[in-house]
This record gives structure tokens, C-alpha cells and sequence, in this order.
């Protein structure tokens, strides 16, 4: 058997126990769209970019990919990747941050932080258009930068590192029909390598081959020998007593000789019993799902130890795809991570994308600050929120009741109501007055149980909201306590977890918002009557409108049966409060 020129020893862990490495931050400058301040990215299992058109969303998947793709064209940079131009001081960069849990690397380029787990820096500069970056390592040891790099050549160190695939939003039909490809071919070749190392049969065909390729290198040895006599009698009238010689055997590559697989696979789809055409003649709706499908088959069906880890770069995944279609692909791609060999970054401009059910999802908000320089806040991270399984539940049922419901990650104010009536009435407002509530995005709980589950989520990155709900009262109508007014106090806690909670507006509806703004209950078609009322009556109007005027600026008073509070006394019945 021929030596193996690329033999390398493996750097994927071989016990199951031991966490696979994975991508944990980014940090980005003086690329695309991103200027000279650094734009950093924390990275989980799932990070979801969400922002505005044009804020460098697209841009931060590019960065990871042309950083994994050194010593390729895919890891060159054109002069329009060069935000400045080509100047000294302002060249593209990018730092990865890698999480691994053996120190195979070296100890210089170790960091400990814990539990076993270990960090490596790496940074790649481009100092020209078309040519292959600087890599550096951050050296621990000497606290800087370092020319030499952890695990030496691209090709070993990105054994290490997760490996990326890039699918763009309005890729051709063709670029989009080679991804797909490209990640089946992939998963072929991860299980041809498994195959290569476990058995014989593979040894022995190599073998052959090699026997092959001297059989016909001896059968053509007289032609080649012609060959060379012809070329070198012309070459030595040049160059005196210099000639040439044909060598056809290749021992170290012997094994490109031989693919079991076309260099790329081709996939058509049709009807069965039907005619089958190639894929890149279908609909982009069609080439996406069939995307989805092969993704769904990885998820189920990727061995965490035959291969190396991966992370998805996928642009606005929702386009061109039915809704129901919409739900079916976020399930698939959330899922991708449960396999521990997948990481998932992708950007939408869609909330029902968003499912805060899982545990595993970080998003973060894109956009440019006032002298339009990119920054990315972190919005929501699982490891910083306590979510309970009661929690979880809520926000599930939540997300399957109102899939806009993630509307919030997106920016503007933010209002909670409880029920139905409110978030009806209010959006009606706000469809009379576009220009004064145009950023107010109104969060309807579908339950006062369920409001604490979403201020959780809010208190992690904003200030900026305001909770409405009903008073209701101690007890039921037949003596008994009413699980109803306990949610009150649980609710005012929850707020009170937030560093800025004196700037949230919370306010109570006394018993309940039909009560307290028409003076009267409404026994069906709660949300119908409501609006008939409100456009019949400009006294019910004015009243609502104050009301929602009040959640939205602390220094409006609320109408009356409504009140601001901060102590559960406050929303006592008159003859219930306790006297002084």
C-alpha cells in the first residue's frame, strides 16, 4: 500500500462524550458594509440576524465563509469587498473564536475557560484584492498575535473548525441546484472517508488500481520513450544536454485516479411515472424545499463521530416558500443542531422564523447606528434567561396561536395586552393614526398567565415596553381564590427583575378592560362589539386612545376604572383595600 501524502492525525474528538468543537464568536471589520468599528457576533447552536434591508446582514455570513475558504478563490477578496478601497490602516479582518475540548493545538494558543472547555483565536487580514489573507494566532502566552497559527495549514486547522456552507438568498437556479449538491456530495464523501478506515475492501481496490496504472504505464513504455526522444532532441539544440522524461505513475495520488461518485451530483425531480427534469428548471420555492428535505435527512441521520462539524450560512430562508411551508423549514433548520455537529446562522426578515420553544436560539439585531456604522445587540441569549418548562410551553403555544408574534425583535415600542379585546382595539388606533403609533408593535399574551413568560424575554434587551392587563379580583364568584389575581403579583415581579424596571409602563384594567372602558361587560363577539362601540361613541374613543396614549408615555394619565401601580393593594376593590 503507498504512503499517503495527506495523512493527518485526526482532530475530531473520537469519544462520543466529548463536546465537538464549535464557533462561538465572530468579530468583523473593514468588510462590505461593516466600517472600521468592530461588529461582534456571539454565536450558539442557532443565531437568527434579524434588522432592516441594507444593515450588513448578509454581510457577517460572508465574513465566516471567506475566512474557512484560505488558500481557495472562494477565500480571495474582489476591491468591492474593501469598503475603503485597499488602505493600509483599514483592511478587512476577521477574528473567529473557536470552542474545543482537547488540546491537541498547543498550549500557547490555549485559554482556559472551564468546564473542561478551551478557546482558540484565530484573525485572517486581506492586504490585497485576489490573493489569500494573513492568518494569525493569538498566542496566550505572550498575549498578542502571533504569525505562526494553531494547528499549521489551513487544511488541518479547518478539520477543526466548523465547516461552512453558504446558501445566498437570490442565488441562480444553478448556484442554487450545485448547494444542494454540494451538501449531498459532502455527506457521501464523510461516509466514504468512514468507509476508507474501517475496512479492507477499499485498501485492496487501491491496490489494484496502482497494479492497473504499471500494467499500462509498462504497455505504453515504448511510446513514451518515442515521445521523450522527439521532444528532447529539439530541447538539447537549446539547451545543451538537457531532456526530458515522462513519468505516468503516481503513487501518492493514486487515489484520485478513482471516484465512486460523478464530480457532481445531478438531481432531477418529477412526477412518478412522470418525466423527471433537472432541478435548476424547477421553482425557486421547489429548489428550496428540496434544500430543506436534504437538510432534514443530515438532522436524523449525521453520525456525531464520522464527521467533521458544520455550520449553516443561509440568507432569508422564508423566501419564495409557502407559509405553512415557512413553519416546516424553521422546525428543520432548529432541529439541525440536535445531531451536535451542526451550528445554524441565518438571517430573516420574517418573525414566524423565530421560535423561542427551543433552547438554542440566540438573536441578534443588526443595524447602523446615527453616523451609519454597523452594530449588532444581542436581543436574546438561552443561557441568560431562566425559562421554566411552564415558560417554554407558554411561549410554544404562544408562537402556534399568533406567529408574528416575534414582531418585537424587530424594533419599536412594545405593548403586552391580555386578551383579545385590547390588542383589537389598539391595532384598530393604530390603523387610524399611522403616523403616531407606526412603531408600536402590540404583543397579545392570549392569557395573563402567559404575560410573565414574554417579560422575561423582554427584560433581557429593552426597557421599552408596556404591560395592560386585567385587576380581576381575590376571589371567584363562588367564594374561592381566583388563580387569576396571584398572576398579578407575578407579573409585577417579573418586571421588577429588570435593571430599569421604574421606566415600564404597568397599568390594570379594573376588573376587566370591558368594565373599565365601557362601564358594562361584554358577554360575546368581545373584539367585534368593541369596535363598533368605540367607532359608534367618540367618548369610548377618547378613552381607549387615552389609554394606550398612557402605555406608551409616562407622563400621561390613564382614564378612569385604569390604573398605574406598583403595589397589589392598589388593585384592590374600594372595600376590600386594607385600612392604614
Amino acid at each position: 500500500m503507498p504512503s499517503k501524502k495527506n495523512d493527518t492525525l485526526s482532530l475530531i474528538p473520537e469519544n462520543e462524550a466529548i463536546p465537538r468543537p464549535r464557533l462561538t464568536k465572530l468579530i468583523i471589520k473593514n468588510f462590505r458594509t461593516i466600517g472600521s468599528e468592530p461588529v461582534t457576533i456571539d454565536l450558539g447552536d442557532i443565531v437568527v440576524l434579524v434588522g432592516a434591508n441594507n444593515t450588513g446582514k448578509s454581510t457577517i455570513l460572508r465574513a465566516y465563509e471567506v475566512a474557512m475558504n484560505t488558500g481557495s478563490k472562494e477565500g480571495q477578496l474582489t476591491i468591492e469587498d474593501f469598503p475603503n478601497g485597499v488602505v493600509t490602516d483599514k483592511l478587512p479582518e476577521v477574528e473567529v473564536h473557536t470552542i474545543i475540548s482537547e488540546d491537541k493545538p498547543g498550549k500557547q494558543w490555549i485559554h482556559d475557560i472551564g468546564n473542561g472547555e478551551m478557546l482558540i483565536r484565530e484573525k485572517w487580514t486581506w492586504s490585497e484584492q485576489n490573493r489569500d489573507p494573513k492568518r494569525q494566532g493569538f498566542n496566550v502566552q505572550n498575549n498578542e498575535w502571533s504569525d505562526s497559527v494553531p494547528w499549521g495549514a489551513p487544511n488541518v486547522a479547518n478539520a477543526y473548525r466548523p465547516k461552512p456552507h453558504r446558501i445566498d438568498a437570490f442565488s441562480s437556479p444553478e448556484e442554487q441546484a450545485n448547494s444542494i449538491s454540494k451538501i449531498i456530495k459532502d455527506l457521501l464523501n464523510e461516509k466514504i472517508e468512514s468507509i476508507k478506515s474501517n475496512g479492507s475492501e477499499y485498501e485492496q481496490l487501491i491496490e489494484q488500481i496502482t497494479a492497473f496504472q504499471s500494467n499500462v504505464a509498462e504497455a505504453t513504455e515504448n511510446e513514451i520513450k518515442k515521445i521523450e526522444r522527439s521532444i528532447s532532441e529539439y530541447l538539447t539544440k537549446i539547451f545543451h544536454n538537457y531532456v526530458v522524461k515522462i513519468d505516468m505513475r503516481d503513487s501518492e495520488s493514486v487515489e484520485k485516479t478513482y471516484s465512486p461518485f460523478k464530480e457532481n451530483p445531478i438531481l432531477k425531480m418529477g412526477q412518478i411515472d412522470g418525466y423527471f427534469s433537472n432541478i435548476s428548471t424547477h421553482g425557486s420555492g421547489v429548489r428550496r424545499t428540496l434544500l430543506w428535505t436534504a437538510l432534514k435527512y443530515i438532522s436524523e441521520n449525521s453520525s456525531n463521530t464520522e464527521n467533521r462539524p458544520h455550520v449553516l450560512l443561509i440568507d432569508e430562508p422564508e423566501i419564495c416558500l409557502h407559509p405553512s411551508a415557512i413553519r416546516d423549514a424553521r422546525k428543520v433548520l432548529y432541529d439541525l443542531p440536535k445531531t451536535k455537529n451542526w451550528q445554524v446562522m441565518t438571517t430573516t426578515h420574517s418573525s414566524v422564523f423565530i421560535d423561542l420553544s427551543y433552547d438554542n436560539t440566540t438573536i441578534v439585531r443588526v443595524d447602523r447606528s446615527e453616523k451609519n456604522a454597523v452594530k449588532c445587540t444581542t436581543l436574546y441569549r438561552p443561557t441568560s434567561v431562566s425559562l421554566s418548562d411552564d415558560d417554554k410551553e407558554n411561549l410554544k403555544l404562544l408562537n402556534i396561536c399568533d406567529p408574528y408574534v416575534h414582531e418585537f425583535f424587530f424594533g419599536g415600542r412594545v405593548v403586552i395586552v391580555e386578551g383579545d379585546t385590547e390588542y383589537t382595539v389598539f391595532s384598530w388606533l393604530k390603523n387610524e393614526y399611522p403616523e403616531t403609533y407606526t412603531d408600536v408593535h402590540i404583543i397579545r399574551a392570549r392569557g395573563k398567565a402567559i404575560i410573565p413568560s414574554i417579560i422575561k424575554i423582554l427584560n433581557q434587551f429593552t426597557c421599552n415596553y408596556a404591560v395592560l392587563h386585567d385587576t380581576d379580583t381575590p376571589e371567584t364568584a363562588d367564594k374561592k381564590k381566583n388563580p387569576a389575581w396571584t398572576m398579578n403579583q407575578n407579573i409585577l415581579n417579573e418586571i421588577r427583575k429588570n435593571s430599569k424596571f421604574q421606566q415600564i409602563q404597568l397599568l390594570a384594567c379594573k376588573t376587566n378592560f370591558e368594565t373599565a372602558i365601557f362601564n358594562k361587560s361584554i358577554d360575546r363577539d368581545k373584539p367585534y362589539n368593541a369596535i363598533e362601540k368605540i367607532k359608534e361613541n367618540d367618548d369610548f374613543k377618547a378613552k381607549v386612545k387615552q389609554l394606550f396614549d398612557c402605555l406608551l408615555d409616562a407622563s400621561c394619565s390613564p382614564p378612569e376604572n385604569c390604573i398605574k401601580w406598583d403595589n397589589i393593594d392598589q388593585l384592590l376593590p374600594m372595600e376590600e383595600t386594607p385600612n392604614e
